[in-house]
């Protein structure tokens, strides 16, 4: 089998590379270790800045989007029992749009398919050879006979647990991490949204945030320890710590009950691979990076990353050389080292860390003080959550 690129995950990097790739005429296979239902239909998180939102709609990805999107042109930052909104828009003429990640991989896989393109779900034993040659392959099974594809260029967007990062030789690769001391415990519950835009709070008692999913599916968030057993939070636990965190000064909780249909941990660390090329293997998405969650970055980043190999790839197609290609990863790097660094910064000013001290709990308070009645402070904020431009 041969095609021009073989991309290795259908996340939304893999799957939005392929089809910005075929709008451009390019070729590619898509190969993916789960299967279509997983794929669909687990929960991430689903936070889009505005060039995000652009680029899914110049490749025509985004009609369900506009129809079941929720815009949101402000937040608001709680801290002291208050709450003190960044009005967005305001400050950037730009705006963010909640629509989950499983949505917008539903509707890449349902273009692909539309159209014919190949897309191989529960691929097994994937690995990629021959990446620093101008003819690298990828071979997997496929129920259960051996396959084998050959490329010009292979996309590692196979996700931080994925195959492709490995490749890459030990005394090239460089890591960064930072392991935070806390997790999210976050739940999915069927009751109205706490508020119309989203809530970062900031409480004695530990970091809060209000999201949505749709108007009557609630997305709430509770810091906790990295180790959490569920089993000691029942669902009466997690309302009564929701009303405390997200508590008024001046009135009562706005938390919504519900049943809760999902629970679980989400990690926070922040991790980058440097660089995120090798020969012929270029790495997308979190193969490459993992931003903490307070920044909204994630699937962000990912968008970005692949946007870029596009435009390296077509250029390389077209015959205008391999410049793009060899300046993927430095052109990646900037922008990914400034979403660290915002999503560093909204997780270090937000969360209690038990280390610190009565000192360090009035810095924080100081500076969201700042923060909220600064129009510098709140722009540099919003300049950072509608997302960056793109170079």
């Amino acid at each position: 089998m041969r095609t021009q690129v073989g991309i290795i995950g259908a996340g939304p990097a893999g799957l939005l590379l392929a089809h910005l790739l075929h709008l451009r005429g390019i070729e590619s296979v898509v190969l993916e270790v789960r299967s279509r239902a997983y794929i669909e239909e687990r929960i991430r998180a689903g936070l889009l800045e505005q060039g995000t939102v652009d680029i899914l709609d110049g490749a025509g990805a985004a009609a369900r989007l506009h129809r079941e999107g929720m815009i949101h042109e402000g937040l608001a930052l709680r801290f002291d029992g208050e709450s003190h909104r960044i009005p967005l828009t305001d400050l950037t003429g730009r705006r963010v749009t909640i629509y989950g990640q499983q949505e917008v991989v539903k509707d890449l896989v349902a273009l692909r398919l539309g159209y014919g393109a190949p897309l191989v779900f529960e691929a097994a034993d994937v690995a990629v050879h021959d990446i620093d040659s101008e003819r690298p392959s990828i071979t997997w099974t496929e129920d259960g006979a051996p396959r084998r594809l050959e490329c010009d260029i292979i996309a590692g967007c196979d996700g931080f647990h994925g195959i492709c990062r490995g490749n890459i030789p030990p005394d090239v690769l460089r890591i960064y991490e930072r392991v935070y001391p806390f997790a999210w415990l976050g739940i999915l519950a069927e009751a109205p949204n706490v508020h119309h835009e989203l809530i970062y709070a900031r409480h004695d008692r530990g970091f809060a945030l209000a999201t949505m999913r749709t108007p009557t599916l609630t997305r709430l968030y509770l810091q906790c320890r990295p180790d959490e057993d569920l089993g000691e939070w029942p669902d009466h636990r997690i309302w009564e710590e929701l009303h405390a965190r997200l508590a008024r000064r001046d009135g009562p909780s706005e938390v919504h009950e519900g049943p809760i249909v999902q629970k679980g941990v989400t990690a926070m660390r922040s991790f980058v691979a440097e660089p995120m090329r090798q020969g012929r293997l270029f790495l997308a998405g979190d193969a490459a990076h993992i931003v903490p969650p307070t920044g909204a970055k994630g699937m962000n980043l990912a968008v970005a990353d692949v946007w870029y190999l596009t435009q390296a790839l077509e250029a390389f197609y077209a015959g205008r050389g391999t410049a793009g290609l060899d300046g993927y990863s430095d052109r990646c790097l900037r922008r990914i080292w400034k979403a660290q660094r915002f999503s560093w910064w909204m997780t270090s000013m937000l969360h209690r860390f038990d280390a610190g001290d009565a000192f360090e709990h009035k810095v924080q308070v100081a500076e969201l003080d700042y923060l909220c009645g600064s129009e510098a402070g709140m722009r540099t904020l919003a300049e950072n959550y509608v997302g960056l431009p793109l170079d």
